[in-house]
Order: structure tokens, then C-alpha cells, then sequence
């Protein structure tokens, strides 16, 4: 179903702690529906939680979103036509939006203290009741409670359920919810301190900024009911709510938690987006991943450069069900990518992370290694390892590595001081004819290629696996190859 008009969809994460791919889907699923629809993303940052507001955890929000290519409309940083979009700044507008409740009868003061609650608690465990405020303060006049307030008395600001009755909540993903008012709690809105808690700042927010469609987690299914009726309270036209499914540990157990991110980085088993930028993920492969735990467009399409995720989203291809985290999907999908970039654009890529493992990565040289390691790494910090040898002055090996297979240790000098001597005779180490000047050699010698390359490998490299040979050779350079293979026979024939 094409949607009929443009959406405002917002991002409104609670600057506590690092952005969670949990967090970094629901940010893609918004930027999404609103490219698809020609709307707004808006960013909003919800910092009522002053006691764990953390300044860097903002910071990060913005750089994990500028490199997953998400960019905002709206937001705390540039601005647009209905900010602040900072909840901290907002907090005369929610001061005089409670008054309105207040006076409309669907709030109220309440005075209980900290001491009452706890014994009303108690009671209800003992009776075997879920927690709910009993509802002391419901029927303190509002003349009476407005003159408490005035002369200092702390007080909060709750909900006032209408009962009896029963409210309808309808999702896009699960349809109706209907529960009995009488289970809804009268939830605090506005704390002592002034501050309002999310089921008030969030809802009134989203109406004055004019939200269209609210994209959140599915933890806000219980209270759901509630948000539905301050809707209503305030006589306000709903968005289209859309609460996402969960996604599950790898094994399937269990909810993919922030507490849990250092049990799961382990390998690529990282819960915080930029943390897989710093393991050689691209954000395009990211963005990928995370977009399938969840959504999908057919049973056959799997890879989804940006342009195309815009054109085919919506909201109805959505799946309510859990979704376990894959991590070697992630390792899939990175492949992907990696291989569906230019060599130039895969060259800038990969530069900061030779600069990063102390190598000299000349612009230059790295161009040259890209198209060896291409179809051959899955993430970019694989690079640095498979082609550190192309920097290197000294190549450590062990003799045992530098036989070949089958032959004895005479035999494996031998095979190479002969591939010395073709590469001494050659002109250049152009590739073609080098190749077929060594593949002869090997028929020479009355070897296999595969033995003769597996050593020269050893020599030059050092490594078992290493991108394609002829062309590394090349690139190190015929001073450097005769070197390598020089040192490797002094160690044959001095183990001998």
C-alpha cells in the first residue's frame, strides 16, 4: 500500500548510554518511511532522566547516525520549525500542557509519600494484587490540592484513568489491543522535580511536532493503553503506531540487551553500532543487516543498497515477531558490499585502518592491494593482515613452512633458487608471461604449480593464505621477491 501523504517520523533516543542496533534499526525503519513518503526524519533527544543523562552517549547518537548515512530533517543540532528538540529545553511547554490536564479533570496532584507507597506495595504483594497506586489522592479537590502545591508540599502529577470503561489501542503490526481501564495504572506524568517521564513528554511531543507515525520498541506495548488515552484526554488525533519486534540473542533466548554488550562482543558479537565500524563494517552492510531483522521485501531479495531500501519499504512488510541476531549474516552482508563498491571507494575505505595498524598507507599502494583483497576479505580490518607482508622488510618463517608438500628440504631450495633464477632472467615481472614462465618451471622440475607456488608464498609472504600470488609479487617488486626468496633458501639449506 503506497502511503497517501508525507510522514513525519521521529528518532527520539535517551541520551543513558551507547545506541544499540536495536536502536540504530528503529532510527533506519524512520529515515526510511520518510524518504519513501517525501517527509521529515526528525531527531529528538530525550534527556528528562537527568540523574543518567551522559553527555558523550548524545555525542555518539550523532556520530553513529552521520555514519550510518541517516541524516535528519529536524534535530538538536540544526534546528527546524518546531523545536527545541532537546526534552530539557521544552520545560514550559510541558509545565503548562499538565495544567491543562489538571483543569480538564483527567490529572491530579498526588501526595503520597515514598514511605506510603511502600506499605500500599507491600499490601498488594501480601493480597497477591500487581503493583497499581491506589488511587489516595484521586478525590482531593482540585481547589484543595492546587492551594498544597502552592504552599511547597511535594507532590507529582498522575494520570487519572477514567473508570470504569475500556480503552482500545490499535497497532499497525498487531491490530486492536483491548484492555479494561481498570488495569491501567494511574502512571505518574510529571515527577516532583518538575520533570516530566516519558508517557507524557514523548506523547505531547510527538503531537507538537507534529509526528504522523511513531516507530518505537515493542517495551512500550503495556503502557500503550495509556499513551492512548492522554491522546484522547487531550481530545488529539492519534499517529499510526508501530511498535517493532524484538530482537533476540543469537541463540534465540533471551532479549539482546545493552547489559549484556560485553558477554556479546566477542568476535563480531558487538550490540553497539560504532563499535562495528571500529571491526571493519561498512554501514551500508549494517544498515542491511539490521533492516532484515524485521522487514523484508519478497523471500528472495537480500541485498539492498540504499537507493533501492528507499523505493521498496513500507511499513506493512513489517514483521511483528522476534528476531534473532545473526552474526555471520552480518559477515554475509558485508561481503556484499564490499565487493559491490569501486576500487577506489573501497581504497578510501580501507586506508584509515592501515594508517590505524602503524603501516605506511600511501594512497598509492594501498589502490594497488585493493583489487587482490577485494573478493577476499569480509570486513576491512582483514585487509591489514592479509596484505601486511607488502610492507614489511623481514618476513619471519619457519623452515618446516618452507618445504614443499611432498619434497624433502634439498628439493624445496632447490625449486626456489631455480624460481630465482627465472625471475632474474625475466625482463619484468609483467603478470602473464611471469605466471607462465614459473608454471613452466614447475613442469621442469616435474612438480605441480601448487607446490612450487605454495613455497614461493611462504618466501614472499609468509603466509599460508595471501591474495593472489603472481599479482603480490608484482607489487612487492622484483628486488624485494629475489630477497625473500634468497633468505628463505639460506634457511633450507642451513637446516638441511
Amino acid at each position: 500500500m503506497m502511503p497517501t501523504q508525507p510522514a513525519r517520523v521521529r528518532f527520539a533516543p535517551s541520551p543513558t548510554g551507547r545506541l544499540h542496533i536495536g536502536g540504530a534499526r528503529t532510527a533506519l525503519y524512520d529515515f526510511l518511511y520518510a524518504r519513501k513518503t517525501g517527509g521529515q526524519f526528525i531527531l529528538r533527544i530525550e534527556d528528562t532522566d537527568r540523574k543518567r543523562y551522559d553527555p558523550e552517549a548524545e555525542q555518539e547518537f550523532y556520530e553513529t547516525l552521520r555514519w550510518l548515512g541517516l541524516d535528519w530533517d529536524e534535530g538538536p543540532d540544526i534546528g527546524g520549525p518546531f523545536g527545541p528538540y532537546r526534552q530539557s529545553e521544552r520545560m514550559e511547554i510541558y509545565q503548562e500542557y499538565i495544567l491543562r490536564l489538571i483543569d480538564a479533570g483527567s490529572a491530579y496532584y498526588c501526595f503520597c509519600s515514598a514511605e506510603r507507597l511502600q506499605q500500599v506495595r507491600e499490601l498488594q504483594q501480601k493480597r497477591k494484587e500487581p503493583p497499581h497506586y491506589d488511587g489516595h489522592c484521586r478525590t482531593i479537590p482540585p481547589d484543595e490540592a492546587k492551594q498544597r502545591v502552592a504552599a511547597g508540599e511535594p507532590s507529582v502529577v498522575r494520570f487519572k484513568v477514567p473508570r470504569p470503561g475500556r480503552t482500545t489501542a490499535v497497532d499497525l503490526l498487531r491490530g486492536e489491543i483491548a484492555v479494561e481501564n481498570s488495569s491501567i495504572d494511574d502512571y505518574i506524568l510529571l515527577k516532583s522535580t518538575g520533570m516530566p517521564v516519558y508517557h507524557f513528554a514523548a506523547i505531547l511531543d510527538d503531537h507538537l511536532m507534529g509526528i504522523t507515525h511513531v516507530l518505537r520498541g515493542s517495551e512500550w506495548l503495556p503502557t500503550f493503553p495509556l499513551h492512548v488515552l492522554i491522546y484522547e484526554a487531550f481530545g488529539w488525533e492519534q499517529p499510526v503506531w508501530v511498535h517493532l519486534s524484538v530482537l533476540l540473542n543469537p541463540s534465540g533466548k533471551g532479549k539482546l540487551s545493552k547489559r549484556h554488550a560485553n558477554a556479546e562482543k566477542s568476535g563480531s558479537r558487538a550490540v553497539f553500532a560504532l563499535d562495528l565500524r571500529e571491526m571493519g563494517y561498512l554501514p551500508e552492510a549494517v544498515l542491511n543487516w539490521i533492516g532484515l531483522m524485521g522487514w523484508s521485501y519478497d523471500d528472495h531479495q537480500e541485498f539492498f543498497p540504499m537507493d533501492e531500501f528507499i523505493s521498496k519499504f513500507s511499513l506493512e512488510k513489517l514483521n511483528p515477531s522476534p528476531a534473532a541476531v545473526n552474526f555471520s549474516k552480518l559477515d554475509h552482508f558485508n561481503g556484499l558490499h564490499i565487493r559491490a563498491l569501486s576500487t577506489d571507494e573501497l581504497t578510501n575505505r580501507l586506508v584509515p585502518f592501515f594508517e590505524q595498524a602503524g603501516l605506511p598507507a600511501e594512497r598509492e599502494m594501498i589502490s594497488e592491494i585493493t583489487p587482490l583483497v577485494q573478493e577476499r576479505i569480509r570486513t576491512l580490518d582483514e585487509a591489514v593482515e592479509m596484505a601486511r607482508f607488502f610492507f614489511k622488510e623481514e618476513i619471519p618463517v619457519d623452515r618446516e613452512d618452507l618445504i614443499g608438500k611432498n619434497l624433502s628440504t634439498d628439493e624445496s631450495a632447490h625449486a626456489l633458487e631455480q624460481a630465482a633464477a627465472v625471475i632474474e632472467s625475466l625482463n619484468s615481472l609483467e603478470q602473464a608471461p611471469f605466471e607462465q614462465a614459473l608454471r613452466d618451471l614447475a613442469d621442469d622440475l616435474d612438480l605441480k604449480a601448487g607446490q612450487l607456488f605454495g613455497m614461493l608464498r611462504m618466501a614472499v609472504t609468509g603466509q599460508r593464505v595471501s591474495p593472489p600470488l603472481i599479482e603480490s609479487m608484482t607489487i612487492v617488486g622484483r628486488e624485494k621477491v629475489l630477497d625473500r626468496i634468497q633468505k628463505a633458501t639460506t634457511i633450507l639449506r642451513q637446516s638441511g
